[in-house]
């Protein structure tokens, strides 16, 4: 995606005010607050904002979210898609004082390649004390909100991927909905709003004669290893000796404005033009989805951990 105006010129108008440094009080960690580990996709809004031209295109943002063995902590891999992606990876550390209110510290690491999992090491990551996010778990969910004029002291230390900081945070059900810093130079209410990705799997059976196959065709190619995530997964279908056979799948929760009716849109997609050649439709809620259109069938299922 060709996003204008450059990110180093939205970096660098974001880099302006700077106030008083913050640090969050001590306390307890909470563990409600914080969204389910998985991936997390704006497929859906940047599809809508292609679909409306009245609106300002977002940019395409995944974040992947892993808890940390520690209690409290978690590890973000943010990622923005654009002519050169840009990527940036921060732990977060969940505190909760008296009063319920709740901060989460972003740290940066301070080393090239920092443990994961179980090897996770808190001493491998610097504070940013004054881009803390402070707010509350309530009835919506939860609210969070950080100094973007104190957070503008540290950003130009941090380097470019300083842009995928988080300045505010609302998690509800399967949304994240994010403020990245450099979504200041966008305006004040410029947010990526993405959802849990939900995975799929399950099998496809292509005739090689594609969509002028014979119905007394023989020529069948069985991949029992289809797997695509619900936020626009793509899986490119191959012939069983690996060539490729022009065809994809495209999965994604889209909600159509006439109607307003939220469906999960399974796709047969000509790779050459980018055309859909065929689709089928199922509630955004369906444990299992497939299409039948003769040369090619496909069966899906959600995933036993997803559900």
């Amino acid at each position: 995606m060709d996003i204008r105006p450059s990110l180093a010129a939205l970096l660098a108008l974001t880099l302006a005010a700077c106030h008083s440094l913050g640090r969050p009080s001590p306390g307890a960690a909470s563990a409600i607050a914080s969204p389910m580990p998985g991936t997390y996709d704006n497929h859906e809004q940047v599809w809508s904002a292609r679909e409306n031209p009245s609106l300002i295109a977002p940019p395409h943002v995944l974040v992947a979210i892993a808890d940390a063995p520690r209690e409290g902590w978690m590890v973000w891999d943010v990622r923005l898609d654009a002519a050169t992606p840009l990527e940036a990876t921060w732990a977060l550390r969940e505190t909760a004082d008296s009063d319920g209110s709740i901060t989460w510290l972003p740290y940066r690491t301070t080393v090239a390649q920092p443990a994961r999992g179980k090897d996770f090491d808190a001493a491998q990551w610097a504070p940013l004390d004054a881009c803390a996010l402070r707010g509350r778990s309530g009835a919506h969910g939860l609210q969070l909100a950080a100094d973007a004029n104190a957070c503008a002291v540290l950003a130009p230390g941090i380097g470019t991927g300083a842009a995928l900081l988080p300045l505010g945070v609302e998690r509800s059900g399967e949304w994240l909905k994010l403020r990245l810093y450099v979504d200041q130079a966008r305006g004040a209410d410029a947010r990526e709003e993405l959802r849990r990705v939900h995975r799929f799997a399950g099998w496809a059976a292509l005739n090689g004669a594609g969509p002028t196959a014979a119905a007394d065709s023989s020529d069948w190619h069985m991949d029992r290893k289809v797997a695509l995530g619900s936020e626009g997964g793509r899986y490119a279908l191959a012939y069983r000796d690996g060539r490729p056979s022009g065809y994809s799948l495209l999965l994604e929760r889209l909600t159509y404005r006439d109607g307003n009716v939220p469906v999960l849109k399974l796709s047969v997609v000509d790779d050459a033009g980018g055309r859909t050649l065929a689709y089928a439709w199922a509630n955004p809620e369906a444990t299992r989805i497939g299409i039948n259109l003769g040369w090619v069938q496909v069966g899906l299922e959600l995933g036993d951990d997803e559900r």
